[in-house]
């Protein structure tokens, strides 16, 4: 009998064992486990040092040393934080591009006649970063002390009032705009490009007020440099308790929330979502990343993919409904 014929089976059963060996390394699960093998990209939509920029330094530097890889921010603000959202929903879904999300993303879709992206149909959902509430600040020379006073103020000052955001559509915004129609006031919008030239302007009177992030404001009101009158939660914030809330110190039934959240371009693997989702999770629940949001009045907030999902939708909605009673509209 010729040679070759007792070695064909075994060439046969070792070349099936090769191609079973190389699908399992292809397959999206081993390439979940595989993720990340190269650097990783976190887009922030706002520029360095405002509140958005603090949260995804954090994050990017606990996921960094947890994933032994590198995870680095880059910063494209403008456009009311869609020019970041917009080139990452078009970038290859492979996971290593991401984009941190926020309440201005749930707002944009009512606030904008035209996008070029969705974001409940263009993004994954991989988990909410973290939620607390805005704290109304002044100038420490402004006369008011409270929401009544303010309200009072910005009705008897020839001119009104004006307020700064950290652009159009943010919740720093619309935040203002919903306080405009239950207060029954005009304040002027003035809109920055992100929180810190804002709040710079209000400590140097060149406006009068901002409803900011407390991760962003907290500081300069601890310094001195800026009085806060109230949170904008339904409930004090536990960081600062002796800081009263909109709703008790003179405009009963107000409420704006700010919130961060971390998004993939849609048709990244579920896998990779999976896992940074799992990661993220273990940042989340990490005391010194709780502390470091905490001080500042935001509450770390993981959620599965699923329920980001859901808790994304519902914010469309519901910020819709402010822009359409606010008025406010960018074409």
């Amino acid at each position: 009998m010729p040679k070759t014929t007792t070695n064909t089976p075994r060439r046969h059963v070792i070349g099936v064992v090769c191609a079973a060996l190389c699908a399992a390394a292809a397959s999206p699960l081993a390439w979940a486990n595989d993720y990340p093998n190269k650097p990783v990209k976190l887009v922030v939509p706002y520029p360095p040092g405002g509140p958005t920029d603090i949260v995804a330094r954090v994050v990017a530097q606990k996921l960094q040393e947890q994933m032994g890889q590198s995870f680095f921010i880059e910063n494209r603000p403008g456009a009311g934080a869609n020019i970041g959202a917009e080139a990452v929903a078009r970038s290859p879904a492979d996971g290593y591009t991401l984009v941190v999300a926020t309440t201005a993303h749930a707002i944009n879709p009512s606030l904008f006649a035209k996008l070029s992206y969705s974001i409940t149909k263009d993004f994954a959902s991989i988990s909410q970063l973290t939620s607390g509430p805005l704290v109304i600040v002044t100038n420490p020379a402004t006369p008011a002390n409270n929401v009544k006073e303010l309200i009072a103020l910005a009705k008897s000052k020839q001119g009104g009032l004006n307020y700064a955001s950290s652009g159009n559509g943010q919740s720093t915004h619309l935040s203002a705009e919903l306080f405009n129609a239950m207060g029954g006031v005009k304040m002027a919008h003035v809109p920055y490009k992100g929180s810190a030239p804002a709040l710079t302007d209000v400590m140097g009177g060149q406006a009068d007020l901002m409803f900011d992030t407390m991760l962003s404001s907290m500081p300069h009101v601890k310094a001195g440099k800026l009085k806060a009158l109230a949170v904008t939660s339904s409930q004090r914030s536990p960081s600062a308790p002796g800081i009263p809330t909109v709703a008790e110190s003179g405009l009963p039934g107000y409420e704006a929330i700010a919130w961060n959240g971390l998004l993939a371009p849609a048709g990244t693997p579920k896998e990779v979502v999976d896992r940074l989702s799992a990661e993220l999770k273990k940042v989340l629940d990490n005391p010194e990343v709780a502390q470091r949001f905490e001080a500042q009045g935001f509450a770390a907030a993981w959620s599965t993919p699923t329920a980001y999902a859901g808790f994304l939708q519902a914010e469309v909605d519901k910020w819709g409904k402010v822009v359409k009673a606010s008025g406010a509209r960018i074409d």
